[in-house]
């Protein structure tokens, strides 16, 4: 068992039978009474979040994650092909286990699956991923990078906010967290 002051943030907990990443972390005193934790919590594979405040005496189970590489492969419909890295079997999952993930997923991706119990429950991108830009309005001499942006889709689908310097062709760096524009890679 976890104590609320052992808990920090990225700590993965089973609460109400489900999984939950702790994303923020607030300990409050208030007067005389005792002391609180307001969480902030993820749930696994969902993305749903929740905030719940707890007593500064509980206890949670704390939720045991497998983390394998794989290597993403092609998909086929709804079906998502991974090789695992280290022993070369192969896992299928769905749309749903991979969640909006699908939009960054391009061929050699290398990520983490992440299993409970021999259960998949999510998967885990890099935090930055580069993609070739597909569509994009064409760009006009004169364009810096701070003199605005223009909308791009990248060769995933995934539609992002860039400069009005980068053109069709160019590989650029998105943020996998907020799917922002982060840099021209290369």
């Amino acid at each position: 068992m976890i104590d609320v002051g052992e808990l920090r943030k990225g700590i993965a907990i089973e609460l109400d039978g489900k999984i939950y990443y702790v994303t923020e972390y607030h300990h409050i005193k208030i007067g005389r009474g005792s002391a609180q934790v307001r969480l902030r919590l993820r749930e696994i594979p969902s993305g749903n979040v929740i905030e719940r405040a707890f007593q500064a005496n509980d206890k949670f189970s704390p939720a045991f994650l497998e983390r394998r590489p794989v290597q993403y492969l092609y998909n086929d419909g709804n079906l998502y092909y991974f090789m695992d890295t280290e022993s070369y079997e192969q896992t299928t999952l769905n749309a749903a286990q991979i969640g909006d993930g699908i939009a960054y997923l391009k061929d050699g991706l290398v990520l983490e699956i992440l299993t409970h119990r021999g259960d998949v429950v999510s998967v885990e991108l890099p935090i930055g991923v580069e993609l070739k830009v597909a569509e994009t309005e064409p760009g006009f001499r004169g364009n810096t990078a701070t003199g605005g942006n223009k909308p791009a889709k990248l060769e995933t689908g995934l539609i992002v906010q860039v400069p009005l310097f980068i053109d069709v062709g160019d590989i650029i760096k998105v943020d996998t967290r907020s799917g922002e524009y982060v840099e021209k890679a290369g």
